[in-house]
């Protein structure tokens, strides 16, 4: 009988911004402790991913900010490359799709499906741009959804109802570029024709046990509507190019071409470690279990667009499991990238380390409906849970082996039944947490190890050993010799949660920081024998003060408060008031950081009458050489104010993009001092 393997794959998140929670909640902690779980349990696993460096999101966030679409990906790319490693995703691999092997492998797809005659050419008929002189691709357009009639539906998908749409759909259609109204011309489409695999997908599907309940009830949703054949072409200029003479500027659509980003980066992996051809053994083996760790927004891209593009090739596996999470929701509001209502990976690292919040987030991991994070919820949980309860435990046990047993587990005299108890715990955990995880309850599997944890405390104040240590040493002895055999099998249960606490914990130990001769569910008393020497101990989790968290609370509520002040009716001005505010062009001639503050700017600029300083809070965004000698907007008549002590004499306008920001300039030459109205 061959050996079972594991093909895990994290949905490809666009470069076009940073992760945030939602993100990582969603498809990326939950497949990370799955592949660390498998990896103990010396299964053969392989975790794959990479970015998504396609489509219209990426064009678009290129277009906003004045660069190519290449400089956006290669920026977000190492970003997020970075992040993950920080937070400890442990891909196997991390590649990108606009890699040459990726490009020959998803040209390769669409050849062997035109060839097979599962794709067809149609003239379709797409909104075009006048304006821009462009046809619109999918989120180039947005509207009023024509399903649930929420507007800001995309011309792909609805993000409200999760209903996929064709953009002439839309009501109320406007380009997201220009604001205008497009008008609808003719385009020439490949198609795939999904509707010849709905019978097989219906019984592929039906044919999966364990599958969640949302996956199978939106699919079968589609499936009662009836699925139709759907474009895998776009008129765009950066993708992968449709590989047809008579395919002139077209490129594949992104949602084709994603998922076999899968394929190639695997196929990377495989080129990487020196055996070309190994990927065959994951992608085309039946032995191997595919699992695609997602979000909702991507059940069917998942589990019926890309199976469908499987069995039209042929040669690949399908996926065992389509895991969606549901969303994770912040303080009580819907996440939003695009305005800035997010707490972003990046900048999360900067300030905590990254334990506390994978565990926050599996505790409250979306696996059926939506769940919400909060500040004062991940201060609680980090205090009260892992302070108080598990590091806690752990640090009482190894400082009173360290004070009163020389730094060594002692020996332990006869095990009593609360001994022999508290050990079948902490035994029969790996069995329970592994049996959560395998079933994709990540949230009950951290519970039972927080349990554990909080058993180990109170059987230590039942057994008192700081009395004991004076009435009666042997049974000290043997109370120490069973928390520490406990703390050992913390260091392995906690190890696909909280990786990084689970190698300081073992380094602790002195046992196998690297887990090579580890496995899940090992009696840890083979390792933790009596007179082994321990290391010094350490505080585990660090209590999170108010102080830390309060800047990050007000940081949201601001943005919500503004958020809501956009949908509050127009304050129209008056023509004659807003010709009171004197605004110029003006070229800054000096700039520079001001000691001891951040993100201030300190600006020495010629307004046509003179020179005048102005401070602004741009120095996360720009260099001050670089600043130097723009031609820039301002506001001369503001009332001056101090600033870190620094007078202010006017201020700059500068436009804001999600988490960016642009000093307004001017489009061509034009005297400094030039007025604007």
């Amino acid at each position: 009988m061959k050996e079972e393997k594991y093909l895990v794959t994290s949905a490809l998140p666009y470069a076009n911004g940073p992760i945030h929670l939602g993100h990582i909640a969603g498809a990326y902690l939950p497949a990370d402790i799955y592949v660390r779980y498998q990896r103990l349990m010396k299964r053969d696993v392989l975790y794959i991913c990479g970015t998504d460096e396609h489509g219209v999101p990426i064009t678009i966030t290129a277009e906003m900010e004045g660069i190519t679409p290449k400089e956006i990906v290669d920026k977000y790319y190492q970003l997020h490359k970075e992040s993950f490693k920080r937070f400890g995703i442990s891909f196997d691999n991390f590649s990108r799709t606009s890699y040459q092997l990726h490009y020959e492998t998803s040209q390769d797809f669409f050849l062997t499906l035109y060839k097979k005659d599962y794709l067809t050419e149609k003239t379709t008929r797409q909104f075009y741009c006048v304006y821009d002189k462009r046809f619109l691709s999918d989120r180039y357009v947005e509207g009023i959804c024509p399903n649930c009639k929420t507007a800001g539906a995309r011309g792909d998908q609805c993000e409200s109802c999760g209903k996929w749409l064709e953009q002439t759909m839309l009501i109320e259609p406007e380009c997201k570029l220009c604001g205008n109204t497009p008008e609808i011309r003719k385009t020439k489409h490949w198609f795939l024709k999904l509707g010849e695999f709905q019978e097989r997908l219906e019984n592929w599907i039906n044919s999966k046990k364990g599958w969640k309940e949302n996956v199978v009830n939106f699919c079968n949703g589609w499936f009662k509507e009836g699925l139709q054949d759907r474009a895998v072409t776009r008129d765009l200029d950066w993708g992968v190019p449709v590989p047809l003479e008579n395919a002139k500027g077209k490129v594949l659509y992104v949602w084709f071409d994603a998922p076999i980003g899968y394929i190639s980066s695997t196929k990377e992996w495989a080129q990487k470690i020196g055996k070309p051809d190994l990927w065959k053994k994951y992608w085309m083996d039946k032995n191997t279990k595919l699992i695609h760790f997602i979000g909702k927004d991507n059940i069917v891209f998942h589990a019926i667009f890309f199976p469908a593009m499987l069995m039209a090739y042929t040669e690949y596996i399908l996926p065992e499991n389509v895991p969606a999470n549901e969303f994770l929701n912040l303080e009580g509001n819907k996440l939003s990238t695009s305005k800035n209502y997010a707490v972003w990976l990046d900048d999360y690292l900067e300030k905590f380390p990254p334990d506390p919040l994978r565990y926050c987030l599996a505790s409250i991991s979306p696996e059926t409906k939506d769940t919400d994070f909060s500040w004062k919820d991940f201060q609680a949980r980090n205090n009260f849970v892992l302070a108080d309860i598990v590091g806690n435990f752990i640090n009482r046990t190894l400082t009173f082996a360290e004070k009163y047993f020389d730094n060594r587990i002692p020996h332990p005299e006869n095990l009593s039944e609360s001994d022999k108890a508290m050990l079948e715990t902490s035994q029969k955990s790996f069995k329970v947490i592994g049996e959560f995880i395998e079933n994709f309850q990540i949230r009950n599997g951290v519970k039972e190890l927080i349990n554990v944890a909080r058993t180990g405390n109170k059987y230590f104040n039942d057994e008192a050993p700081w009395k004991n240590i004076r009435d009666n040493v042997g049974r000290c002895k043997t109370t120490i010799y069973v928390c520490i055999q406990v703390v050992g099998s913390l260091a392995l249960l906690m190890y696909p949660f909280m990786p990084f606490t689970s190698e300081k914990i073992r380094k602790i130990l002195n046992i196998d920081a690297e887990l090579n001769n580890l496995k899940w569910g090992d009696n840890i008393r083979d390792k933790l024998s009596p007179g082994h020497i321990l290391g010094k101990p350490e505080i585990l989790f660090k209590k999170i003060e108010d102080s830390e968290i309060e800047p990050e609370i007000e940081k949201l509520r601001s943005i919500s408060m503004q958020l809501k002040s956009k949908k509050e009716e127009v304050n129209y001005v008056d023509i004659s008031e807003f010709k009171k505010i004197d605004i110029r062009v003006a070229t800054v001639t000096n700039c520079e950081r001001i000691k001891g503050a951040k993100n201030l700017l300190k600006f020495e600029v010629d307004d046509g009458e003179g020179k005048r300083q102005i401070v602004a809070g741009v120095a996360q965004y720009y260099e001050p050489d670089e600043l130097i000698g723009k031609r820039i907007i301002i506001v001369t008549n503001l009332k001056p104010v101090k600033l870190m002590g620094e007078t202010s004499n006017g201020m700059l306008l500068a436009a804001t993009y999600g988490d960016k920001l642009t000093l307004l300039t001017t489009d061509r030459e034009i005297d400094t001092g030039s007025k604007i109205s």
